[in-house]
């Protein structure tokens, strides 16, 4: 995703707010019904979330902790993070102070089954997720069936038990009935992008008032609108289809009224709802280079699996786990910079990962405000002879100007090819002479690289 770091980095912290305790039933709905929609990681979020809102510790937590709970990027956590207020299951709210920035995550219940299905995208969306025969089940588990013909409601009304007293309520206690955020939505739909006026217009005001085309007539519409890709001028259509005996109109009788006019106009086939998918505007048209591939590696890869993988498999020590973490919680480095970072001084330092040389570097980084994998691997190349310098070893003049020569040819290191592999073979026969030569560690891969595309295509 382009600029992440603009919208959340691992070094963020943030806060959850839990307005209501979740029960058991909800939790079901939550797996069931929402979970078909945003799939298992938006979900295994709002879960932990919830978990934690139940224990919240008085201190902060950042989003690091989110990427090891959930075992994920934070690319991933963020996309995460959208679904779940996309469905109405979460609302995010952002400070920033002094350069440093906070999230405040306030859990939302999910709907009762009843509102679920009465809701024409929840529902067509769930419908066309798991089938009819899952539907039919859910709604037999959830939703009881009616005994409007064995029973009459004999309930009392408000005013039938209460009478009003001169009590009056401070002002500073009462609600602002002016806010617009009052009426509280299930779920956030921009329904106001829908056409009223050419609605209305195409509309008698005999036959359909405007006073028939209440709140949650207006967003039915709308909602069905957008569902079956209809018009304004094919809802005055299902609007009139709509209208009962005595010409007012149900949100039931709406529903079906869009749903029969798009199975006679459009299609027989339900409609289908699909994410939207955010994809990189910097992102070159065609295939991606062995760099590119890199790079991208690199920005979605926790750094505890970028050590594992450059080790072959092996599991790295505790001192380099701290060591990342550090480096993005501490000092806020991007998860992509520091994974070139680690990258870049395994492969120059003969498998080494000296701290204060890391932390050197880093320090370089940061005062150049640098903010991707892409922009760490082109600075690194450039500073080679420099950083080279730093780490106070000898090395040859024709290992020092080999990176710089070569460097704008574009070079993937072994570890990255071999980081799928399950065999731990350790790499035999490796000279230790010093320093391993950065561009020549990268510049055996190419051939093995191009064995491998021609082994595919075979």
């Amino acid at each position: 995703m382009i600029h992440l770091y603009k919208e959340l980095q691992p070094a963020d912290s943030f806060d959850i707010r839990l307005p209501h305790a979740l029960s058991t039933q909800e939790r079901q709905l939550v797996t069931l019904f929402y979970q078909p929609l945003i799939g298992a990681e938006p979900i295994s979020l709002y879960l932990t979330l919830w978990a934690e809102a139940e224990q919240m510790p008085k201190q902060q937590m950042t989003h690091y902790y989110l990427m090891n709970v959930l075992g994920l990027p934070i690319g991933k956590v963020f996309e995460a993070r959208i679904a779940l207020e996309a469905i109405g299951l979460l609302r995010t709210w952002k400070k920033e102070d002094d350069g440093e920035r906070s999230f405040l995550y306030e859990l939302i219940r999910p709907l009762d089954a009843d509102s679920f299905m009465k809701d024409p995208l929840l529902s067509m969306f769930l419908f066309s997720k798991i089938g009819e025969q899952a539907y039919r089940k859910l709604r037999q588990r959830f939703i009881p069936s009616t005994r409007d013909a064995e029973f009459k409601d004999v309930s009392r009304a408000f005013i039938d038990v209460f009478k009003p007293v001169s009590t009056r309520i401070p002002d500073d206690l009462q609600v602002d009935t002016s806010r617009k955020d009052t009426q509280q939505k299930i779920y956030p739909f921009y329904f106001d992008q829908f056409d009223f006026e050419l609605l209305q217009a195409g509309l008698s005001e005999q036959l359909v008032p405007a006073s028939l085309l209440t709140f949650e007539v207006r967003e039915t519409i709308a909602k069905l609108a957008f569902l079956y890709r209809l018009t304004a001028l094919d809802m005055q259509k299902v609007v009139i289809l709509a209208l009962d005996d005595d010409l007012g109109i149900s949100l039931e009788r709406l529903r079906k009224a869009a749903a029969d006019f798009y199975k006679l106009t459009v299609s027989k086939e339900p409609p289908k709802l699909a994410r939207v998918t955010e994809t990189s505007s910097v992102e070159e048209p065609g295939q991606k280079t062995k760099d590119q591939e890199l790079q991208q590696y690199l920005e979605t890869t926790p750094p505890v699996q970028v050590l594992r993988d450059i080790n072959n498999g092996k599991e790295p020590l505790q001192t380099s786990v701290q060591l990342a973490e550090s480096l993005i919680v501490q000092h806020g480095m991007p998860v992509g910079v520091v994974n070139a970072l680690l990258e870049y001084v395994m492969l120059t330092t003969d498998m080494k990962l000296p701290k204060k040389y890391v932390e050197t570097i880093a320090d370089h980084w940061v005062r150049k405000n640098i903010q991707t994998a892409k922009e760490a691997m082109e600075l690194a190349r450039k500073e080679h002879d420099k950083y080279t310098t730093w780490k106070n070893k000898p090395q040859s003049s024709a290992k020092k100007n080999s990176y710089t020569k070569n460097r704008r040819e574009e070079k993937v290191p072994d570890w990255f090819y071999k980081r799928n592999e399950k065999s731990e073979e350790v790499l035999k026969d490796t000279p230790n002479t010093g320093a391993t030569d950065f561009e020549k560690e990268r510049q055996k891969i190419l051939e093995k690289l191009g064995n491998i595309q021609n082994k595919v295509g075979e």
